[in-house]
């Protein structure tokens, strides 16, 4: 017995008979409880047991990828694929690691479609490649990976969290940049950032002078002193711009960073149009006699600079309110279950409800003003408005507090309008307009709740992937009696699938250290395998004369040889007079 108070995983780590497949599972278990770096200690005895061995090569990768270090997880998952090259769990662990690092996005959707190939009947690669797809904007494409594997795995909880996603229409937090370029993402992160705050900082000081010039001259009659002041803002312009520009060291990819995040162009050609209708303001109120026509002109180019940014951002919320499905997105996130996801499933599904929410308040907002304006019994539409988000909230059962007392300011804002319109009740619209402003208060204290512990808000970007392991299933286990019945067999049997349905060839076999299959066979055979890579190798053991054994596995060419990676094994007796009744 162990002595009190002694980890035992301590003890298990100074057991000497331990086979370099026990450490694989034990590295295994130490990821699933969430220890990696003990993990990664168990995984390395493995690959010093035993250096052929895929399994522990593949641990290796996903404890260095659980501890973020990336780098240091490709190279054991490209060992892993070099030493099993038919194993779609090595392919799927490979192309996890390489969607992580820069320029290898395309390598790695190379690698989840082998992975797909190799086992169609595993819904792994399949949301791995609804991954990649949605980490690069394309939703539909996402979406059908998605579904592809819920109908191998109906239950798949990651499957179902990335769905939701993609029926939002969610980006991900790196939208500007694509995982396909040979560039960094933190150059282009950089790049990003130094023009959103080129943007902010010219849309901001513009917009103070424009405020500044027009109090100046037209309270105070200081019109010559307060253009002059204009004017220096717009050298002081030059200088600002200059040092942003230093920052953005990837001019190339702007255009394209621009095109692919669109409210990033938007805020800088915004900016840039801010700082022309400024100049043209300036220009234009410097004329002696402006004829009485062009006050129009020069009030609109006031109201570019200084109205602009807040009805850019007015337009940008409501894109982002009334983008994607939210409803069927909530419906998907909720058949998540209970495990790994529910966290994810639980953070993205309140997000989900405040989208759904402001959608409501988006409506509401406008149908009470045009009852007002025009005919106040037409209010009564606004009683059926808040019924999605009901649904969408009833279903979900989230708790959030804040998230439950808007939503009864909102129906009780639509109830009251509508009560106000159809009675004409003064009181009913005071309750209805003054429930629609709670509601906004509450959003925005809860917006600022966040904003100040650093917390997911209640705004798009606060939704997340769900991102489980993958690539840490087990090889298949070759053991004695069947390297024997390989070693020692009269005659191997190849069985694949031909373009005119299955063949079956004899050929020559060998078993590897590290549990591969090498096959010489007939070059009728390797054509078919390219197109299908899926074979099954028979043998029987002649020392032991009613043993037979089956390989089912992938096939890859390698020189003259085949290589069959097993990912099944079956083996059983021939009958006989021994199994006589």
């Amino acid at each position: 017995m162990g002595s009190v108070g002694t980890d035992p995983n301590t003890r298990n780590d100074h057991i000497p008979d331990r086979s370099s497949r026990e450490w694989c599972e034990e590295a295994l278990n130490r990821l699933n409880a969430g220890r990696p770096e003990s993990a990664l200690d168990a995984a390395r005895r493995a690959a010093d047991l035993d250096p052929t061995a895929e399994w522990a090569h593949r641990l290796i990768s996903l404890a260095h990828e659980r501890l973020g270090r990336d780098a240091d997880a490709a190279r054991p998952a490209e060992r892993a694929v070099e030493l099993a090259r038919g194993s779609w769990a090595a392919r799927l662990r490979l192309a996890a690691i390489l969607r992580r690092l820069p320029g290898r996005w395309r390598e790695a959707a190379a690698q989840a479609e082998l992975a797909g190939k190799f086992a169609p009947e595993e819904a792994d690669p399949q949301v791995m490649l609804g991954d990649l797809a949605l980490s690069s904007g394309d939703h539909a494409r996402a979406g059908q990976a998605y579904r592809a594997a819920l109908a191998i795995d109906p239950g798949h909880p990651q499957a179902h969290v990335n769905l939701g996603l993609s029926l939002l229409h969610w980006d991900h937090p790196r939208p500007h940049h694509d995982p396909a370029w040979p560039v960094d993402p933190r150059e282009t992160g950089r790049a990003r950032r130094a023009l959103e705050v080129w943007s902010r900082q010219v849309r901001l000081l513009v917009a103070v002078a424009t405020v500044a010039v027009a109090v100046c001259a037209l309270l105070f009659d200081w019109g010559a002193q307060a253009r002059l002041g204009g004017f220096a803002v717009l050298v002081l312009l030059v200088p600002l711009t200059v040092r942003q520009a230093r920052r953005v060291g990837v001019w190339p990819y702007v255009p394209a960073m621009l095109s692919r995040d669109p409210w990033l162009g938007a805020a800088v050609v915004s900016a840039a149009l801010a700082v022309a209708a400024f100049a043209a303001w300036l220009l234009l109120s410097a004329v002696p006699a402006v004829p009485a026509a062009f006050d129009p002109v020069w009030a609109g180019l006031a109201g570019i600079v200084v109205l602009g940014w807040p009805a850019l951002a007015a337009v940008r919320a409501l894109a982002e309110a009334w983008r994607g499905r939210p409803l069927r997105a909530l419906a998907e996130t909720a058949r998540a279950g209970p495990g790994s996801a529910e966290r994810t499933a639980r953070r993205n599904t309140g997000v989900t409800l405040w989208i759904l929410l402001g959608r409501t308040w988006s409506v509401l907002v406008p149908l009470a003003g045009v009852a007002l304006a025009v005919e106040p019994r037409a209010a009564v539409a606004a009683v059926a408005v808040p019924y999605p988000m009901l649904r969408g909230y009833l279903r979900a059962r989230h708790r959030d507090r804040w998230l439950f007392t808007a939503t009864c300011l909102v129906v009780l804002a639509a109830a009251a309008c509508a009560a106000g319109g159809l009675l004409g009740s003064a009181w009913g619209w005071r309750i209805g307009l003054g429930a629609l402003g709670a509601a906004t208060v509450v959003f925005v204290a809860c917006a600022a709740r966040a904003w100040w512990r650093g917390a997911p808000g209640p705004w798009r970007s606060s939704l997340i992937m769900c991102d489980l392991p993958m690539g840490a299933a087990p090889s298949v286990a070759m053991t004695p009696e069947v390297r024997q019945a390989f070693s020692y067999a009269r005659s191997v049997v190849l069985s694949y699938g031909g373009p005119l349905g299955p063949r079956v060839v004899g050929a020559a076999a060998s078993v590897t250290s590290s549990g591969e299959l090498r096959l010489i066979a007939g070059t009728e055979a390797w054509e078919a395998i390219e197109a299908d890579p899926r074979v099954a190798v028979f043998a029987a053991d002649p020392l032991q004369r009613r043993f037979w054994v089956e390989v089912r596995g992938i096939a890859q060419a390698d020189s003259d040889i085949l290589r069959v990676t097993p990912k099944e094994l079956l083996v059983g007796e021939f009958p006989g007079r021994h199994q006589r009744r």
